[in-house]
């Protein structure tokens, strides 16, 4: 690489992670993990094949660098789900990890991908591995995250390395001020429409502008967290001010973030009018399937749901609210909070005067616990699985077929303004129609 010619946020982290002073795109390198992150689904087949490669009674590279969450089909009588939560829960024992949050205690937080960032496992400059392809959403605090195979997480278990090919990175540029009632979900489905399922893969997706700035970190997470949805490796915003303030109290390590270099080289740059944005859909059976929410407006629905990594953190939930508040429900709608944390929060976080809890539940609301519920469907009596032929406007991440349920039912993905504005109209709605703001 050329000594003249800087790196990109992505190819510092790598470079400082394999001990390199440069790295430059497609060049393969050993990394040092700073954070290994498995749960319910993909933790029990990693941990076999740890066993299996180096010997039953192998201890991990690093017990406090293991965090396991148990999230998916936890609240289940599935004795298979069940039996995988037996499996981590004797791991932990075994290895003494001190990060192991149990499903049934005190300890049970929700949804990894943002508990890890309310446990303060996600650090700027370091380098988070997933067995989950939603890892990416870490990215947000100027972190390389990304989601890996149980093959990986296993070597990763017994070495702390892992062998990883520098993605070129796409810059994704917001400039000005994003409309009131635009959230984080309509600008990445709207970059997903633009570029496709496949536009990014294995790249590096960066966020920035001052419409990116602007945001607080669980609307960067939104960004961050749809990345593999066009296919990207992760997902990144450089950290400053709002990154640190986060974090504050979160997590007692130090960490070192590092910046892009003025003369960064990217593989495109794709600037938006942050003032042209439009609320956005996605329309079965594909993220990238995009629609404004005008041209779907007055679409049949039967149910509404409020939840996931992408759309349960409390934001999502205030913004919800702003609409609900006060309107009788024409669909059948599920809140699902992300992390026990943002389930207490709905109970202590006021908007006119009554919690967020109540707001919800005076509306009609079917409230769930903590977990990713319907989000992947799961077993027949995972909280709030789609029905055959169920048509659901959702705050989630997927829409393919069968992902929330029924293969026959659909799933429109949108931002919680909109689903709070579909699950009171009865039919997709423009949430501008409900908000106390100038459409201009």
């Amino acid at each position: 690489m050329n000594k003249n010619t800087g790196m990109t946020l992505t190819e510092k982290i790598l470079a400082r992670a394999s001990g390199k002073a440069a790295v430059s795109p497609g060049e393969t390198v050993w990394v040092d993990v700073d954070v290994l992150l498995t749960h319910d689904v993909c933790g029990p087949p990693a941990i076999g094949i740890f066993k299996k490669e180096f010997g039953k009674n192998a201890a991990v590279w690093d017990r406090e660098k293991l965090v396991i969450i148990p999230d998916h089909y936890i609240f289940t009588k599935d004795v298979y789900a069940n039996r995988n939560i037996d499996i981590l829960r004797d791991f932990a024992s075994e290895q003494r990890l001190p990060y192991y949050y149990d499903v049934g205690t005190e300890n049970y937080k929700g949804v990894c991908h943002v508990a890890m960032p309310e446990l303060g496992f996600t650090r700027p400059g370091e380098v988070l591995f997933g067995t989950d392809s939603h890892t990416c959403t870490a990215g947000a605090f100027g972190q390389f995250a990304t989601g890996i195979g149980n093959t990986d997480a296993a070597f990763i278990m017994g070495t702390g390395k892992l062998w990883v090919k520098v993605p070129e990175t796409m810059k994704f540029i917001f400039e000005g001020e994003i409309p009131p009632w635009i959230m984080a979900k309509d600008l990445i489905l709207q970059i997903i429409g633009d570029i496709g399922v496949d536009g990014a893969t294995y790249r590096a997706m960066e966020f920035a502008g001052d419409g990116v700035m602007a945001m607080d970190m669980e609307g960067r997470m939104t960004l961050t967290n749809m990345v593999i949805e066009a296919g990207g490796k992760n997902g990144v915003v450089e950290p400053d001010q709002t990154t640190f303030d986060y974090l504050a109290g979160k997590t007692d390590k130090k960490y070192e973030p590092v910046f892009n270099s003025t003369d960064a080289r990217y593989h495109s740059v794709r600037r938006y009018k942050s003032k042209d944005l439009q609320p956005m859909v996605a329309k079965p059976h594909s993220p990238d399937n995009k629609a404004t929410v005008t041209e779907v407006r007055g679409t049949k629905l039967t149910r509404a749901y409020i939840g996931s990594c992408t759309g349960g953190k409390i934001s999502d939930f205030e913004a919800a609210a702003r609409i609900i508040k006060g309107n009788p429900l024409r669909l059948d709608t599920y809140v699902v909070p992300a992390t026990t944390q943002v389930r207490q929060q709905l109970r202590e976080v006021t908007f006119e005067g009554e919690t967020l809890w109540d707001i919800f539940e005076q509306a009609g609301c079917h409230m769930g616990e903590a977990s990713c519920a319907a989000c992947l469907g799961g077993p027949s009596d995972t909280f709030g699985r789609l029905n055959h032929e169920e048509i659901c406007i959702s705050t989630t991440n997927r829409n393919f077929p069968g992902r929330m349920g029924s293969k026959k039912s659909q799933v429109y993905l949108a931002s919680p303004y909109t689903v709070a504005a579909s699950a009171v109209s009865g039919t997709i709605a423009d949430p501008r129609d409900y908000l106390p703001v100038a459409v201009g």
